[in-house]
């Protein structure tokens, strides 16, 4: 019942690109409109406004690019007026549509029934536990790595991988530290966190990425989100970034926004 909330959460971050890219088009485009006017198989072009009366001012066929870019605007405000409408639709649709509701149907019933009920679907909690349990390798440490612990007992890599890994436990947001996975052209690799988001059901990746000033580095985690994406998985649907300078440390609350805006299922941390 979960996989049409995660398709119109999908479609929602598709149109809000598509809405992005064309509000960034349409402001940087001429003004006015194009008229084109057909006459003994000669093709003429005019710039007007709604305003004018006439044709509007002649446009010589020479200036190619002022021609195209006024047919792109008109192009371009129909797409928006589109996607606007559209995306309107499927948020009502995705606020209408919560997929824990076969859940609560469940959890409405006597504590005594539940014990004799078997769910339509594994709920939640249930969900969690078999997927907590799962065995993994993950990437070893070398001898010279730093000794960092998170209150969960396990070894990570810097203080504030810390931070998110004893963030994520505090509100109970089921995570595996650099659990493999394999993305094409590149091989197996860690992600840092690869959560379980109860906003759609699914794993997302977090990568936190903690030496932005170091050009080797910078460069290397570029590629990787390169190959994130030529796998489909995308920041700000499956993947989640933040980063770190020696002069722009990681804060709690950008932690705080993005659980909110990626992981938790409408709730606030």
């Amino acid at each position: 019942m979960g996989e049409m909330k995660v398709a119109l959460l999908k479609e929602e971050k598709k149109l809000e690109r598509i809405l992005d890219i064309v509000q960034e088009r349409m402001d940087k485009a001429p003004e006015g409109y194009l008229r084109i006017s057909t006459s003994k198989n000669e093709i003429s072009y005019y710039q007007f406004q709604k305003s004018d009366k006439g044709n509007g001012r002649y446009i010589s066929r020479k200036n190619k690019e002022f021609i195209q870019r006024l047919a792109q605007k008109q192009y371009d405000e129909k797409v928006w007026k589109y996607a606007k409408q559209r995306l309107y639709q499927i948020k009502i649709l995705v606020k209408q549509y919560e997929k824990q509701e076969l859940e609560d149907i469940f959890y409405k019933e006597h504590p005594v029934r539940q014990g004799m009920i078997v769910p339509i679907e594994p709920i939640w909690e249930q969900r969690v536990e078999e997927w907590m349990q799962e065995k993994y390798q993950g990437k070893g440490f070398k001898e010279t790595d730093a000794l960092i612990y998170t209150e969960r007992g396990e070894r990570v890599r810097s203080k504030s991988e810390k931070i998110l890994a004893d963030f994520l436990r505090h509100h109970n947001i089921p995570y595996k530290y650099e659990h493999p996975l394999y993305l094409k052209g590149m091989g197996v690799i860690y992600p840092d966190f690869t959560i379980l988001a109860k906003k759609t059901g699914e794993e997302v990746y977090w990568e936190h990425l903690g030496r932005m000033d170091d050009p080797g580095y910078a460069k290397a985690a570029i590629k990787k989100i390169q190959f994130y994406e030529r796998n489909n998985i995308f920041v700000g649907e499956k993947l989640i970034l933040t980063y770190e300078t020696e002069q722009m440390i990681l804060q709690t609350k950008t932690i705080e926004q993005l659980v909110e805006k990626y992981v938790l299922d409408g709730k606030k941390v």
